[in-house]
């Protein structure tokens, strides 16, 4: 994402170890320290704990101190819980862990502290690339600071490439989903992807469309006036590839509940191994946790097409970090926040979580190009500057409901049928004749 993750746009299982601990706050928490000095605390998402801690730790002052507080995994349940707070105008919410897409909708509301003068400059200089650089900022001005960036690419195993005659189609970044979806079937394989009905399935979705030259919305200055698109040939084309995919031999037996970390197993083990699009966290995870010759097994390629002749759209996603607008320390805070996203956190964030970085130069540093490989490094980069974004929009949340609502299950997609009924279904939230 994003966790989306999570990743911007959800969130993976991962191995991680915490060596502090987090503690999910509950009610108002303590505004000082043991030692009497103001805390600032920094609401995160499960990405890279252990050194988001390191980082609290390296960015607290004589000042003040900066403590975790774990929100929960999903993107959605972390704009939620953020959100109760912010409408409540709680002071103790100082920093805050945001996907891309809920930047727009917490700087509508008013819930987040303007980046002004010098720190805005800073944080969206000419060596933060592009994409995470538009995903903090609103109405042009600045309300976030980007920490991490993010994108998918489809991973693979070689050997189940060469078997299935699409190895060259991968590696010029031409192949379709619908070559990749008949491979697999052919061959034995499977095709993950995440399809549950939460924040990731609306980033493929969104992927999809985008890669068919469409948008799910645009206009979105507008509002609830915002003009719907999904009902055209791009969105009968993305259509086209769910159904495909849910109907084929290809798809996994979770497909409707597939999350992130769900078709990770599917990679090695028993059978040829999957095609699988997924978050930049995937190399680590295979890393030391599989045999040295399956992990050299282990290929990717840039996100697959959605037709044939139109350069796909890889999802990008990300971290974001706000500063709370009722914070009793919003200078302090927006200092924290420039800390925990400078150059040194970034490339920490890469080499330990593989949380890709959201400046350029960080890319060339030493110890992030001996942590990767070089190909896989260049096709991040690649895939984060070309990738398609998803609608920015104050009323992000109600467009996503209502896109996840209409396209889930994934085998009750159809072409001729879903893009006008979720076009339908977005206006009529957004204008508030219907509810999620």
């Amino acid at each position: 994402m994003g966790d989306p993750q999570g990743r911007g746009a959800g969130s993976a299982v991962r191995r991680v170890g915490i060596g502090a601990a987090l503690v999910l706050a509950a009610g108002t928490l303590s505004a000082c320290s043991s030692d009497g000095k103001p805390t600032l605390n920094w609401y995160i998402n499960p990405d890279g704990q252990a050194t988001l801690t390191s980082l609290a730790e390296r960015c607290s002052t004589d000042d003040y101190d900066i403590a975790i507080q774990l929100l929960p995994t999903g993107a959605t349940d972390q704009r939620t819980q953020l959100a109760r707070r912010l409408a409540a105008n709680d002071s103790s919410t100082d920093l805050m862990s945001l996907d891309p897409v809920f930047v727009a909708e917490f700087a509508n509301a008013g819930w987040l502290a303007e980046f002004e003068g010098d720190a805005a400059d800073a944080v969206v200089d000419d060596d933060v690339l592009s994409g995470p650089a538009d995903t903090v900022q609103w109405d042009d001005k600045v309300y976030a600071a980007p920490q991490w960036a993010n994108t998918q690419v489809l991973w693979y195993r070689q050997s189940l490439a060469e078997q299935a005659g699409i190895a060259d189609a991968l590696q010029d970044g031409t192949a379709t989903w619908s070559q990749v979806i008949d491979a697999a079937s052919e061959n034995g394989a499977t095709v993950g992807v995440q399809a549950d009905r939460y924040e990731a399935y609306m980033v493929w979705i969104n992927s999809l469309v985008q890669g068919a030259g469409g948008d799910i919305v645009s206009d979105t200055e507008a509002g609830v006036d915002a003009q719907v698109d999904i009902d055209s040939d791009a969105g009968r084309a993305a259509a086209a590839v769910v159904q495909q995919l849910a109907d084929s031999p290809a798809a996994q037996s979770d497909l409707s509940v597939s999350r992130e970390g769900t078709s990770l197993g599917a990679m090695y083990g028993d059978g040829p191994g999957e095609f699988m699009t997924n978050w930049t966290f995937v190399y680590k995870n295979y890393e030391g946790t599989v045999s040295d010759e399956e992990f050299a097994d282990l290929a990717w390629a840039r996100y697959p097409r959605t037709v044939e002749g139109e350069e796909s759209a890889p999802p990008v996603g990300g971290i974001d970090i706000g500063v709370g607008a009722f914070s009793e320390h919003p200078d302090w805070a927006i200092e924290a926040a420039q800390c925990v996203t400078d150059p040194e956190a970034q490339l920490q964030l890469a080499v330990n979580d593989g949380l890709m970085p959201a400046r350029a130069s960080v890319y060339e540093e030493q110890e992030l190009v001996d942590a990767y490989d070089a190909g896989l490094l260049d096709l991040y980069r690649e895939s984060i500057e070309a990738g398609g974004t998803r609608p920015k929009s104050a009323f992000y949340n109600q467009i996503s409901g209502a896109v996840q609502s209409t396209w889930h299950p994934p085998a009750s997609v159809d072409p001729e049928k879903t893009p006008r009924e979720s076009a339908d279904f977005i206006r009529d939230v957004l204008q508030g004749k219907a509810l999620l």
